[in-house]
């Protein structure tokens, strides 16, 4: 299996030249591109200021990964979980797939990470903000994070990084709500997001596609049931152990990713 992220988008054949040639006509067109370029990185902005102003958040989530075989398959990991967090330095993350069952808890000085389908669990001290957390996560411990750059303080310069070209493709409906709908490429992905309308402007879902691997694979991230503020799920951030599972040293805490042990990372069979 070859390395990827992200989600896919199936149009019937019948269909596909007449969508193609609606992008071309549509996305083609030059007048107003600056104006609605404008306009997204102004939602966008909007989104991460009102996110970053989130003291207490709660949502649920689906995502789906997707992987290429070496004869070029793609398949579909799905998994969904729930993240609440208290900024700066609190926050609970958990993500049930078919091949793991997962729990990240910090509490601002201690990293937990629980694999609920092992019944082990292993503790760090890394003590700092949620911004560090997902940084070390990322970089030191090579573990995923749902969404990890929609969780940051500062959502737009996380997200801008090494953007090449903006549009605004209009809106969208998620979850029966209406969104602003928009789609930026970078220099190793393409990503589509799509914003909440009105004076609660959070991400409804959030697309990621890789540029580096045939057949594109994506990552999409779907949020629902999102709170904030007293309406938020409530949590103390502590890890009780109610199951009694097995403390061990992190590296012997099994892979707690979403591809499962018969998958062969580097296009071995």
């Amino acid at each position: 299996m070859k390395k990827t992220a992200r989600k896919f988008l199936k149009l019937s054949l019948a269909n596909l030249s007449a969508v193609a040639l609606s992008l071309i006509v549509g996305l083609g067109t030059p007048s107003g591109v600056r104006a609605d370029e404008a306009y997204a990185k102004s939602r966008l902005k909007a989104m991460s200021d009102y996110m970053a102003a989130q003291k207490t958040v709660s949502f649920a989530y689906d995502a789906t990964l997707e992987v290429v075989t070496d004869d070029n398959q793609k398949l579909a990991l799905a998994s969904s979980g729930t993240i609440r967090m208290n900024r700066p330095d609190k926050i609970r993350i958990t993500r049930a797939g078919g091949f793991a069952d997962v729990e990240i808890l910090f509490d601002g000085k201690t990293l937990t990470l629980l694999g609920k389908n092992v019944n082990l669990f292993t503790q760090v001290d890394e003590p700092g903000t949620i911004d560090h957390l997902v940084d070390e996560l990322r970089h030191k411990y090579n573990r995923h994070v749902p969404g990890a750059d929609l969780l940051l303080s500062n959502v737009y310069d996380a997200l801008m990084t090494e953007v090449e070209n903006v549009k605004d493709l209009g809106s969208g409906v998620i979850g029966g709500l209406e969104c602003d709908y928009f789609a930026f490429r970078a220099k190793e992905v393409d990503w589509q997001i799509w914003i909440a309308q009105g004076k609660r402007p959070y991400p409804c879902q959030y697309v990621i596609t890789s540029k580096l691997v045939t057949g594109g694979p994506q990552y999409s991230l779907r949020l629902r049931e999102w709170k904030t503020g007293d309406k938020a799920a409530v949590d103390d951030f502590r890890f009780r152990n109610p199951k009694n599972a097995k403390k061990i040293d992190l590296k012997d805490l099994p892979d707690t990713d979403d591809l499962p042990k018969h998958f062969v990372i580097g296009g071995a069979k």
